[in-house]
């Protein structure tokens, strides 16, 4: 299988090492704000049908459907009890916390503008009033960055009134967080705008009917919003050139952990996994005989062995037609030095000391999951405990308000599922190697 590797001449993000200044004057050379008039007035069902056209698919995890989410929006501003039209939002996620996962910040700080003109073409397609771009409370010069390409703009007439002389008047508001990943989640994230607990609400209603400020609201990944002014100019047929059927476009992965050279690259979707290391890591560390497995999307997706990955497409239906998914392509690459045990086991750390509260699965299940994990980690279990693991990891997923139950669950039932005998092997080594007996009680 020969893969055609992303070519200069197409990527989106020209800048996304910093090689080049963030600011206005460097941003239009590189081709953003180029006759952004012209984008608008194409007309707001032009650009949605544009994206749905395009195949662009939600980066910031779900992939679900762009151009779709935003048909959700209301065409005729809904009226409040007075008779008032009320506005429409458009809310940015820039919470990137998920771990692993460090795309976004790199477009924020060293292509602000994509982000920005991606606002105002997105929000005027479904008709809000503003954009609020929620960004994570750690990536403080990032959010620096943007605050000032934010001004920036508005000096320039592109943001504000008449806004890129396109006759629509279109703001953007830059809001810090407090370090909270559940504020991830898009109601959660409203909850947290309007100066609440960051907690998710229970749906319906969606953000589209009843969103910020009980108005109606789309709540978009920051890569997916960026992207929006570049397909517009070059075409949707262009974007959906990329990429298997339903899995379009290009996309930005991060790849951390055992690779020679970890990154943040833009390629194609759909590209093999094996040939998205060589090609920009410069292999797994120690060869590829020393590989042992991967988390392909972010921490919250399951873990896929070695064996199954290497020619995996890297796009939503591949990785979860092998029980995973892409996520946010954050790409977690494990050698055999690692512990897999002790990795699962921090990462169910994670989500317990993430874990909102609201929901009872998630409050209780997240530190119950964490302190049996730890004992896998040490092996002081039995083997009849990694069962009732599995088991409780079934009861906390799909049972809670939000997905984090579910990211809880997901790493864990993916080491059950590909390390059940690691698992096993050092139970019996803990409890003293593995006599008759204990063979005969494990089994």
């Amino acid at each position: 299988m020969s893969f055609d590797f992303l070519q200069d001449k197409d990527r989106i993000f020209t800048n996304v090492y910093g090689f080049q200044n963030w600011g206005l004057k460097a941003a239009q050379a590189r081709g953003d704000w180029d006759k952004t008039k012209d984008l608008i007035a194409l007309g707001n069902d032009k650009i949605i049908d544009e994206i749905k056209a395009s195949g662009l698919r939600g980066r910031g995890g779900a992939g679900f459907p762009t151009g779709l989410k935003w048909s959700f929006m209301p065409k005729e501003a809904p009226k409040d009890a007075k008779g008032n039209p009320r506005p429409s939002f458009l809310v940015i996620n820039a919470d990137e916390s998920e771990p692993g996962s460090c795309k976004d910040r790199e477009i924020i700080r060293h292509d602000p503008h994509k982000l920005i003109e991606g606002a105002l073409v997105a929000g005027f397609a479904m008709r809000a009033r503003a954009a609020y771009i929620y960004i994570r409370g750690e990536y403080i010069r990032e959010a620096e960055t943007l605050q000032a390409a934010v001004e920036e703009a508005y000096a320039a007439g592109l943001l504000g009134k008449n806004a890129a002389k396109s006759g629509y008047d279109f703001d953007v508001f830059v809001h810090r967080g407090a370090g909270a990943y559940i504020c991830g989640e898009e109601t959660a994230m409203i909850e947290s705008l309007e100066g609440k607990k960051g907690q998710p609400r229970l749906k319906p209603p969606f953000p589209a009917g009843a969103g910020l400020y009980g108005c109606p609201t789309t709540v978009n990944n920051v890569e997916s919003i960026a992207v929006v002014p570049t397909i517009l100019r070059r075409g949707a047929s262009w974007f959906n050139g990329f990429g298997r059927e339903n899995n379009h476009g290009t996309k930005l992965f991060q790849i951390s952990g055992h690779v020679d050279k970890p990154c943040v690259v833009e390629e194609a979707m759909s590209i093999p996994f094996k040939d998205l290391i060589e090609k920009h890591c410069g292999g797994i560390t120690g060869g590829w005989d020393n590989l042992l497995a991967v988390i392909p999307g972010g921490s919250s997706v399951p873990l896929i062995p070695a064996e199954q990955i290497m020619d995996a497409p890297m796009d939503f239906d591949g990785l979860k037609d092998l029980g995973s998914g892409l996520g946010t392509a954050a790409v977690i690459v494990m050698d055999k030095s690692t512990d897999i045990i002790q990795a699962i086991s921090r990462i169910s750390y994670f989500y317990k000391h993430e874990s909102c509260g609201q929901c009872t699965p998630c409050r209780e299940g997240t530190g119950w999951m964490w302190r049996v994990m730890e004992k896998m980690r040490t092996g002081d279990a039995d083997i009849g405990d990694i069962d009732t693991l599995f088991e409780v990891t079934k009861q906390v997923e799909g049972h809670t308000i939000c997905a984090l139950g579910d990211a809880a669950a997901w790493p864990i039932q993916g080491l059950i599922r590909h390390f059940r005998p690691e698992m096993e092997r050092r139970i019996r080594e803990r409890q003293g190697g593995g006599s008759d007996a204990m063979m005969e009680a494990a089994e």
